[in-house]
C-alpha cells in the first residue's frame, strides 16, 4: 500500500498560541510543509470547498462554534478523503472512543509531547488510525450497534447545509428564522427539513433534536452534562 501524502494540514482552532506552537511542531517533526489555521468550524467547511484541499485536517473539539462530535461530523463530510486528526484537551476514553466512531483518524490529547504528534503522523500516513497511550478501547466494541452509533452514522449522511439547519433546529428556531438566518426560501427550508427527518429516520423535529444530542458531550460524558 502506498503511504499517503500529508504535506499540507489545515489546523482547525480558535486559541491563536496553540496554533502558533502546533503549526512549529508538525513542520519540525511531522514533516508537513505548509499549514493554514482557522479558529470555527463555519470558517474551516468554507475553506474546504476551495481547491486544493490540504492532506489533513487537525480539529480540536471545543470550538466556538460547535459542540459536541457534530463539527466532527460535519468535517468528516467535507473534507472528502482528506482524514481528519483530532487534538483535543478532552482525552476521556468515552469521548475517544465516540471520536473514532465519528471516523476519526486518529487522536491526539492537546499538550501531548512532539514525538506523539510524530507518531500519529506516522499512522496517518501508513493508512492507520492513531490510538493514544493509555486508550482502552469499550469491551463492547465488536457487540450490537449503540444508539450512539446508529445517531453518528446518521448525523453522517447530511449535507453541510442541512447539518447547518439541524443546528438552528436543536437552538429552536423555526423555518421562517431559518431561512432569514440562511437567506434562503423557507420553502427550501421545508423541502431541507423533509430530508434531515428522513435521514435520521424519524418523525418529527423533536426526535431529529434527540438524535442530534447523542453527539453531545454531555450525552458522552453524563456526569459533565
Amino acid at each position: 500500500m502506498a503511504e499517503r501524502v500529508v504535506n499540507t494540514a489545515l489546523i482547525i482552532d480558535d486559541h491563536p498560541l496553540f496554533c502558533d506552537a502546533l503549526s512549529i511542531t508538525l513542520r519540525a517533526v511531522a514533516g508537513v510543509a505548509q499549514v493554514e489555521t482557522v479558529d470555527r468550524l463555519e470558517t474551516a467547511l468554507a475553506r474546504l470547498e476551495l481547491s486544493p484541499m490540504p492532506d489533513i485536517v487537525v480539529l480540536d473539539l471545543n470550538l466556538p462554534d460547535v459542540t459536541g462530535l457534530d463539527g466532527l461530523i460535519r468535517l468528516k463530510a467535507a473534507a472528502g478523503s482528506a482524514p481528519v486528526l483530532v487534538v483535543s484537551s478532552l482525552a476521556d476514553n468515552r469521548v475517544i472512543a465516540a471520536v473514532f466512531q465519528a471516523g476519526a483518524a486518529g487522536f491526539v490529547p492537546k499538550h501531548a509531547r512532539r514525538e506523539v504528534f510524530r507518531a500519529a503522523f506516522e499512522a496517518v500516513r501508513a493508512g492507520g488510525i492513531y490510538q493514544p497511550e493509555g486508550y482502552v478501547p469499550p469491551d463492547d466494541e465488536d457487540g450490537p450497534v449503540t444508539s450512539r452509533e446508529q445517531a453518528l452514522a446518521r448525523l453522517a449522511l447530511l449535507t453541510r447545509q442541512q447539518a447547518k439547519i439541524l443546528q438552528l433546529i436543536c437552538e429552536g428556531r423555526l423555518n421562517k428564522q431559518i431561512a432569514y438566518d440562511l437567506s434562503i426560501a423557507e420553502t427550501t427550508v421545508k423541502a431541507h427539513v423533509t430530508a434531515i427527518m428522513r435521514k435520521l429516520g424519524v418523525q418529527s423535529r423533536t426526535q431529529a433534536v434527540l438524535i442530534a444530542g447523542e453527539a453531545s458531550f454531555s450525552a458522552i460524558m453524563p456526569e459533565n452534562g
